[in-house]
């Protein structure tokens, strides 16, 4: 029986500094936000840990070499993905779009997970920490509530076994 290696838990990430100078490496993601400070694997192969209070941003990309940044910065209608519309305003007062699940216990973190406007740019979602930030607002609730149907909420019976 063959058994198969595990895959990498390592994503490709570009860390920007506050003084926004950017980092390339491969950090692991899964505790993200509840561990300080964070460890990436550089490209070099050696490990730098990065107090979260340093970092402005993280953001995971498809490729290394590419452009990070989205180009646009915020939506030009409202979003079709599910969760909370946000505008995120950074210390240095530029600000930035995105959508969050819409779950506060995510937001209770020492950062956010965000979806950016352009999704066809080289980042997949971006870690926002909340030193980095001097706002975070919400513009609006996307997608639908997961209500069970009127009809079973009145205990009528349903048709056809639905």
């Amino acid at each position: 029986m063959k058994t198969r290696s595990p895959a990498s838990t390592h994503k490709k990430v570009i860390i920007v500094l506050s003084d926004k100078r950017p980092l390339r490496g491969y950090l692991n993601p899964s505790r993200l936000g509840q561990i300080d400070p964070v460890d990436l694997l550089t490209l070099d192969g050696e490990h730098e840990t990065i107090p979260l209070e340093k970092i402005r941003s993280i953001y995971f990309v498809r490729d290394l070499s590419g452009e990070f940044e989205p180009e646009r910065k915020a939506f030009l209608s409202r979003p079709k993905l599910d969760g909370l519309w946000v505008r995120l305003r950074y210390k240095d007062n530029e600000t930035l779009e995105g959508v969050v699940p819409n779950d506060l216990l995510t937001l209770l973190d020492n950062g956010l997970q965000l979806t950016p406007p352009d999704l066809n740019s080289n980042s997949d979602h971006i870690f926002v920490p909340r030193a980095a930030l001097s706002e975070l607002t919400v513009l609006g609730v996307v997608g639908i509530a997961r209500r069970k149907p009127a009809a079973a909420a009145a205990g009528q019976p349903l048709l056809f076994n639905e």
